[in-house]
């Protein structure tokens, strides 16, 4: 098959003025793009890449690809991530991974968190700011976490992020603000491990984005691969990050990353952090390929509470996430890339 892999490089991104110097943090890498190009030719496919941006439409008209990789993260806007999904719907082209509304609807966490809640997943409780001066709801107990409401790759992350009181909020609320210039999410801090889970693959289909309403009903799963949980071991990086997996963690320190993978967890705790990863990824229409964030609970018996799921995750071979964890269940990075790929394919029904 001829596959164009679809990407947003960082050395590509457009340069704008007064711009956040983390605004594209969460582009990819040109180390990135060889590899998973490497992994799809080794299995035959004939592959290319095009740039994500407004070439794109001209470009996919003259290469003519069977089915596109994207892992386009998109540069403007509240959906950024939606946009080139949206050129490959509206020219027929395939491509693997989620489409237009879920894309729309991950990048904007609390948007998600209310989706969350509606089906009675756990995730904290939280509050969107628009203002620093908007009274915060008297069911959110201090300490809170802070981070922009439509960022990634722990943007905005930092150990300032953990609020223990109203003035420490306000102050924060006031540097994203100001950084980021979007509403920001605040919810309650859940203190205690950090832990994501990776799958690949497709619900039997049909699936509607719903829980099923009887509760005693067998959890659904099937079609989806999980790969061990990964727990990052905050013990090793310096004490200043305060515990949390802040931007400087994922970016400045992404090369030297410490982590558990499996996790020392139950497997009682395992089978459950896979059914609410499973929900997650239902509720929110994802496809082919996703990875949710937990926090486990230290003062309520390890109790998950989902913070996101990302359906764009990184595929970075030497540090991201998903890739550590495929490799921990017995994965090579070609066989996680081609996988994807597969995924895509059958579910669309190309030959």
């Amino acid at each position: 098959m001829r596959v164009a892999l679809l990407a947003n490089l960082k050395k590509n991104a457009p340069i704008i003025p007064g711009m956040s110097p983390d605004m594209w943090d969460d582009l990819d890498s040109e180390k990135t793009l060889d590899a998973i190009m490497a992994a799809i030719a080794a299995r035959g496919h004939d592959v290319f890449f095009l740039e994500g941006n407004l070439t794109l439409y001209d470009r996919l008209r003259e290469t003519k690809p069977d089915i596109c990789f994207n892992i386009c993260e998109g540069h403007f806007g509240d959906s950024r991530e939606s946009h080139v999904p949206a050129i490959l719907e509206m020219m027929r082209i395939p491509y693997t991974g989620s489409r237009v509304l879920t894309l729309a609807l991950t990048l904007d966490k609390p948007m998600t968190k209310r989706v969350l809640a509606y089906h009675g997943l756990p995730t904290p409780p939280f509050q969107t700011f628009e203002r620093t001066n908007e009274p915060l709801d008297p069911d959110i107990r201090f300490p809170v976490f802070l981070k922009p409401s439509r960022e990634g790759t722990g943007m905005g992350v930092s150990a300032e992020s953990v609020a223990h009181d109203e003035a420490q909020m306000r102050r924060q609320l006031r540097r994203l603000f100001d950084r980021y210039d979007q509403p920001v999410l605040v919810e309650r801090f859940i203190e205690g491990r950090e832990v994501t889970v990776g799958m690949v693959g497709n619900l039997t289909s049909p699936v509607a984005w719903r829980l099923p309403e009887n509760e005693d009903a067998p959890r659904i799963s099937r079609g989806l691969h999980f790969f061990p949980p990964l727990e990052v071991d905050m013990s090793q990086y310096p004490p200043e990050e305060m515990g949390i997996y802040t931007s400087k963690i994922k970016v400045d320190l992404a090369e030297d990353f410490h982590y558990l993978c499996p996790a020392p967890l139950s497997p009682e705790m395992v089978e459950e952090l896979n059914w609410l990863t499973a929900a997650t990824f239902r509720v929110t229409g994802c496809l082919d390929v996703a990875r949710v964030d937990f926090r486990l609970d230290k003062h309520d018996n390890d109790k998950p509470y989902i913070l996101e799921i990302n359906p764009l995750p990184g595929l970075n071979p030497g540090y991201s996430d998903l890739c550590i964890e495929a490799q921990a269940g017995g994965w090579s990075y070609e066989e996680l890339v081609n996988r994807i790929l597969d995924e895509a394919i059958e579910r669309q029904g190309l030959a």
